[in-house]
């Protein structure tokens, strides 16, 4: 005779990794704008510049395009933003794709 499964324990574990998994991308997209120097900005004008971004996303593939080269530029060393280099765990921020997030204006994955 099998083992009965419990349905609410794997729910929860499920709703708990998603939780964990949602504060990671906050914190990796936070470092993202540290890093870059976007925090130097007043929050309405870097909410606005994503928010252009998002809507350049949508209309011209091909600005997506250089946004990932220069994001891939900054993440190897190649690129300057606020005269900071990965600022926050030395690591690049990723791992917000997949999670309804668009390209950041430095072409920085989302993920």
């Amino acid at each position: 005779m099998r083992k009965p499964v419990d349905i609410d324990a794997q729910i929860k574990a499920l709703q708990e990794k998603a939780k964990s998994l949602k504060d990671k991308q906050k914190t990796q997209l936070g470092e993202l704008v540290l890093a870059t120097g976007a925090d130097s900005l007043p929050l309405d004008a870097l909410a606005g510049v994503l928010l252009a971004a998002v809507e350049d996303a949508k209309e011209k593939p091909q600005a997506v395009a250089r946004w990932t080269e220069r994001g891939q530029a900054f993440f190897r060393g190649n690129g300057k933003a606020g005269g900071r280099k990965n600022a926050g765990s030395g690591e690049p921020a990723s791992g917000a794709s997949g999670h309804g997030a668009s390209t950041a204006p430095g072409g920085g994955p989302t993920s």
